[in-house]
């Protein structure tokens, strides 16, 4: 087997990625720390042609130079937008009949091979604080948690892990 050349992968320019039909899952990160998280999300986001992503809390915005480290220039083809209050993010994209999720550990949890993903419904996804998880407050008003099933002795995975692993998971179950 021989190793493609990047010219050989026929990926998207920035004007067809921004005019390709989206992946119905929006990102919603909120309180993340790490700029190599952040951009990271970013380039999962632009794999799997995500709609959008939201930056809240203390989550860093482009342009930066540590989130440009591991985005690779996503921050151009993927859709963004600051807002401060995620409970604000959450409420008008409920509003807009997106079905929000909180990817998180808690009482009831639906573990992801168990999630099935209705076709035709947007969603939403909050990742949440490296250290903290997502809010309890975003979780009250999500309308459900999806939690990646663990077998080790660690007790969470990183953000960007954990984001690849949800949205790629979503990504199949809706082709």
């Amino acid at each position: 087997m021989r190793k493609l050349a990047n010219a050989e992968l026929e990926r998207k320019n920035i004007e067809e990625f921004k005019e390709a039909v989206k992946t119905p899952i929006i990102i919603i990160l909120d309180d993340i720390r790490s700029l190599h998280n952040i951009g990271s999300v970013f380039r999962t986001a632009d794999a799997f042609l995500m709609e959008k992503i939201y930056l809240c809390g203390i989550t860093a915005t482009p342009p930066n130079k540590e989130i440009h480290k591991t985005a690779l220039g996503a921050t151009e083809t993927v859709t963004w937008e600051y807002t401060k209050d995620v409970l604000e993010v959450v409420n008008q994209l409920k509003a807009e009949n997106v079905k929000v999720f909180s990817v998180e550990q808690t009482e009831n949890a639906i573990m992801l091979d168990n999630f099935q993903p209705e076709k035709k419904v947007k969603y939403a996804l909050i990742f949440g604080n490296e250290v903290k998880g997502v809010s309890q407050e975003a979780i009250n008003l999500s309308d459900g948690v999806i939690e990646i099933p663990q077998l080790g002795s660690k007790h969470s995975l990183n953000i960007s892990v954990s984001a690849g692993i949800v949205i790629w998971d979503l990504f199949q179950k809706l082709q």
